[in-house]
């Protein structure tokens, strides 16, 4: 039986830099195009359209996923539209538009926010949020496979 939900998928994770503060950080996540160079698994990332940290801007990124039984490394790809600038949240949200990784539906927002003291002296904390519609997709293809297997 397939049940379907307007429901959808959020997570939020967040990462504490204890030497760096808002003002330095926010300049680097602002890069739209250029997302790869701290972002370890993205081989690459630049702009398709628009200008780069401007609303409406779309990035190219790839990079390798999990091997496959093979060891083979199989390229995943999206193409992402930066949604929202708000220099003075320092956040920024962005939307994949096209993609080989099986979301529907998928928007981000980062925002760098000052750790400990209002000046953020301590530092600052990298907040990554997501909503996704729920992936079943890959849970439908694995079923199909086992259903297969034990229908032979």
């Amino acid at each position: 039986m397939e049940q379907h939900s307007d429901a959808k998928w959020e997570a939020k994770v967040s990462a504490t830099l204890k030497d760096a503060t808002v003002d330095q950080i926010w300049p680097l996540f602002k890069d739209f195009f250029n997302f790869h160079r701290w972002f370890p698994t993205l081989a690459t990332c630049h702009g398709i359209h628009g200008a780069n940290g401007e609303p409406g801007c779309i990035r190219y990124c790839s990079g390798f996923s999990i091997p496959s039984k093979s060891g083979e490394k199989s390229v995943s790809w999206s193409k992402e539209r930066l949604i929202a600038v708000d220099d003075a949240d320092h956040s920024l949200s962005y939307e994949i538009v096209e993609s080989n990784i099986g979301f529907n539906s998928y928007v981000a927002t980062f925002r760098i926010v000052p750790r400990g003291d209002i000046d953020g002296r301590d530092g600052c904390v990298i907040e990554w949020s997501i909503t996704v519609d729920p992936y079943e997709a890959g849970l439908q293809k694995m079923s199909n496979r086992i259903e297969d297997a034990i229908c032979i």
